[in-house]
């Protein structure tokens, strides 16, 4: 199946709403690596084991999908020789546990649903494995009974926590230290217990200090009389973690051991749960099983578009007594959304999707789809869009043979209307020659003309409201659309005498050919004289012809050069390169100070503030003179 269409069509937002209701990055993966299938069998299986997920999901059960979220990435963790933790072994002990209630359900539902039984008759029981984890750890720790040295080791901690914690609270309760105390508290800094004591009294308590607080006021002692039981305690942790950190490992490896089995009953349960995520979709679009066929036949009852809010449903049938469809009528009428809905519906039934439809549907599995798509309304019908199209058609006239489906929109539009008219009837010949159904929109009268006549193509048109003058979205085989051009002139508010005139053109031909008097609206320009280019005056606005540019002209130079003030600067330019646009006459009063016009807003700013007398002016003027003398020394 050639990828152009599944964007073309929208067949990518399927797959991602198919993944939302997938758990596992295995499933997701391979709902986003699935192919439409071609093969009528496969996708007549796949429809059923949608159809039978649905059962169970109707009835009311669910599959024990459990420890799914993370269980790719805790597998590369084993794969890689990598230790799990407690809590991580909980969950693929939950995941392996999962494997015997799937098959549990599925045991039981095993005369409603043969298909997904047969998938769940393979899993392994790996309830060694799980029981052991489940001995072992308990509440994300490993248990101290996992092993008699844990249990020692755990039971000469609590000996020496105890120790340590009845010494502190004897030295925290004797009276010559309760003053030194900052807080009665006992504290683990740096994994050694210790009392909190006020800084000035750090040099007055026999201890060890560990450390301080961030202001410096506290200081973090370690009484001598619980160093030793510290060092023991420290000791003994380190002999923990050695001990749980082997009871881990055995239990990964108990996992590892097994991979083999497990990968397979991963690929087991990502298939049951990508069709479950096909099943829990069809069911929130109330997708129904359509027939399936192999003969090229496309009968579409009542069909919807899933993606469409409200959508008009959709009937047509071809292959049945034509091979070819040209579909006509307005733009804003819905054609280009039949050719959508045509091939996303395919698409999502050759993936095992049921799709919202009427008793009767029955769908064809292509071997391949093609389309060619591009929304042409706008004015912007250029040669690069048509010669585009035409290399898509290129290719896809190489590749068309019999059981595929060529979706064609506005075939023949962004050229000359007579040659693409004719071209888009060749095309679509080669085609139907090949053995391949053919859908089309057009507004072209000769295509339309064409299908008419021809006897295995078939015409459709979209309804239009005749009364109201507003597309129905609805196609109506067997008839000729219209483009209600003039509809849609009037919509985009289009001058009512422009409308008259062409309805009197449609319906005569005749057009007003008769050359129309305009009189000048300027008084032409006097003649320049040879030894004088040019006729300026200063503040009148010009534009400089090579760059068209806009300034305002300042004086000349000589016969041929000028200082123009453009964009803040003041430019030297040829005479013979300006323009006039406006005089200083017509934009500025009479007496008005043109010299304002090339001074900076920050310097008639500046002059005003010292007229008015600024001070902060007149200290900046002072500053300026004081800057002048010391360059002049």
């Amino acid at each position: 199946m050639n990828n152009k269409i599944y964007q073309a069509v929208q067949f990518d937002t399927i797959k991602n709403e198919l993944k939302k209701y997938a758990f596992s990055n295995f499933a997701k993966k391979a709902i986003e690596k699935r192919e439409p299938s071609s093969s009528l069998p496969t996708v007549q299986r796949w429809l059923d084991e949608t159809e039978e997920a649905i059962t169970i999901l109707a009835s009311g059960q669910h599959v024990p999908f459990m420890g799914l979220t993370r269980v790719e990435q805790l597998t590369n963790q084993i794969n890689k020789g990598m230790v799990l933790e407690p809590g991580e072994l909980i969950e693929y002990a939950d995941f392996l546990r999962s494997f015997r209630l799937i098959a549990k359900l599925f045991e039981k539902n095993k005369y409603q649903t043969p298909i997904l039984y047969s998938y769940t008759n393979d899993l392994t029981d790996f309830s060694q494995v799980d029981a052991t984890v489940y001995e072992f750890i308990q509440g994300n720790r490993v248990k101290s009974e996992s092993s008699k040295a844990l249990k020692q080791i755990r039971n000469q901690i609590a000996k020496l926590e105890k120790e340590i914690d009845q010494r502190l609270r004897k030295f925290m309760a004797n009276s010559q230290n309760q003053a030194k105390l900052q807080d009665r508290l006992i504290l683990i800094k740096d994994d050694r217990y210790t009392v909190p004591i006020k800084a000035e009294y750090k040099q007055k308590i026999g201890g060890t200090i560990v450390d301080q607080s961030s202001k410096g006021t506290t200081v973090f002692v370690e009484p001598e009389t619980v160093r030793k039981y510290n060092d023991q305690l420290i000791m003994e942790k380190a002999a923990e973690v050695g001990e749980v950190y082997q009871i881990l490992a055995y239990l990964t490896g108990l996992i590892g051991e097994r991979m083999s089995e497990i990968t397979y009953c991963i690929d087991v349960v990502t298939e049951l749960e990508v069709i479950f995520a096909r099943a829990k979709y069809s069911r929130a679009i109330d997708g129904k099983k359509p027939k399936i066929n192999k003969e090229e036949r496309i009968i579409f009852n009542q069909v919807k578009h899933p993606l469409l809010n409200s959508p008009v449903p959709l009937t047509l049938n071809l292959g049945i007594d034509n091979r070819a469809l040209i579909i006509t009528g307005a733009n804003a009428g819905g054609k280009t959304i039949v050719l959508k809905s045509v091939a996303l519906v395919s698409l999502m039934t050759m993936t095992g999707i049921l799709v919202a439809s009427g008793e009767g549907t029955d769908i064809a599995v292509f071997d391949d789809i093609f389309i060619d798509i591009g929304d042409q309304q706008s004015l912007e019908n250029s040669l690069s869009t048509f010669s585009g199209h035409m290399q898509n058609l290129s290719e896809i006239i190489k590749k068309v043979k019999r059981h595929t489906l060529v979706l064609l929109d506005e075939i023949g539009s962004g050229t000359d209307p007579n040659e693409g008219a004719a071209l888009a009837i060749a095309l679509m010949e080669e085609m139907y020659r090949k053995g391949s159904l053919v859908i089309a929109t057009t507004h072209f009268g000769e295509i339309k003309e064409f299908a008419v006549k021809h006897e295995d193509f078939t015409t459709a048109g979209m309804a239009f409201d005749a009364e109201t003058l507003t597309p129905k979205y609805k196609l109506l085989l067997g008839e000729t659309g219209e483009s209600h051009a003039f509809w849609i002139a009037d919509k985009m508010k289009i001058n009512e005498r422009v409308l008259a005139n062409a309805a009197e053109y449609l319906e005569n031909r005749s057009y007003d050919l008769l050359k129309q008097n305009f009189q000048p609206t300027t008084q032409p320009q006097q003649a320049v004289t040879a030894t004088k280019v040019y006729d300026f005056s200063k503040g009148d606005r010009i534009r400089v012809n090579d760059t068209g540019k806009i300034g305002l002209f300042y004086e000349p130079i000589d016969d041929y050069q000028a200082n123009v003030y453009l964009e803040k600067e003041m430019l030297e330019v040829p005479l013979r390169r300006l323009t006039l646009v406006s005089t200083a006459e017509e934009l500025y009063p009479m007496g008005y100070d043109l010299d304002t016009l090339f001074e900076d807003f920050a310097d008639r700013k500046y002059k005003k503030d010292l007229a008015r007398g600024s001070k902060k002016a007149h200290k900046k003027l002072n500053k300026e003179m004081k800057q002048r003398r010391e360059l002049a020394e």
